[in-house]
């Protein structure tokens, strides 16, 4: 489950494209906090402290309590989305929702596959991960790191599907309960459906990458500073 980590922030007046790169040239990262009905506040967090919790285990699932330096306030909230230099790979701006935590949430959770199928093991097929997260819904103190799923009695042919996966209590999967998870099939037919894929891909300009999703279901918007 995830837990809680406090990170202390300021609060900035200032806002625009030259004032973020003030703030990220003394070593720190523009960010804002919204939703909960409440009106959208400039922040900015200290990036040694966010590296940190990264290199902690933090994730986008991760609870945060924000602690303003300039008074008592605190705020639970998540990371919705973090741009990130396609260069340096260093953080240029967070988006944080604020977090209540009597009310439930939809995260999408990790899939974790455990063992090594019979089909891979003895019959030389291919495990392919078909879906790699999944949505749930539950409170912001139960939301799981991961949900695992044992894949060792696969053959060749067999797959898993939703319905088959095992969730904490409190955790409601939001998913078709058909919708396959794993699957195992010969070779080829992997390679074939990698190809595919790669051939739908087109070439994007080099832009700030965006981690993290959307504001699907806050009615909060603003307009980027960066």
């Amino acid at each position: 489950m995830s837990e809680d980590i406090n990170i202390l922030v300021h609060t900035r007046e200032e806002t625009g494209k030259n004032v973020n790169r003030r703030i990220r040239s003394r070593g720190d990262i523009p960010a804002v906090l919204y939703g909960a009905e409440r009106d959208t506040v400039p922040i900015v967090v200290e990036r040694t402290k966010i590296q940190e919790a990264f290199r902690h285990g933090a994730s986008e699932n991760t609870i945060f309590l924000l602690k303003r330096a300039e008074s008592d306030q605190q705020r639970h909230a998540r990371i919705r989305e973090m741009q990130i230099d396609p260069v340096t790979r260093e953080i240029q701006h967070i988006d944080f929702q604020r977090v209540l935590m009597d009310q439930t949430i939809r995260v999408f959770v990790p899939i974790e596959t455990i063992g090594t199928p019979t089909g891979v093991k003895d019959e030389g097929g291919v495990l392919d991960n078909v879906t790699r997260e999944v949505e749930v819904e539950c409170l912001p103190g139960v939301i799981p790191e991961k949900i695992e799923v044992d894949v060792s009695a696969l053959a060749i042919g067999d797959n898993l599907a939703a319905s088959a996966l095992s969730l904490p209590d409190g955790v409601e999967l939001l998913e078709d309960l058909d919708r396959v998870i794993v699957s195992v099939s010969y070779p080829d037919r992997i390679e074939e459906a990698e190809e595919e894929a790669e051939d739908l891909l087109e070439a994007a300009p080099e832009e700030p990458e965006l981690i993290g999703r959307h504001r699907e279901e806050d009615g909060d918007e603003q307009e980027s500073e960066d």
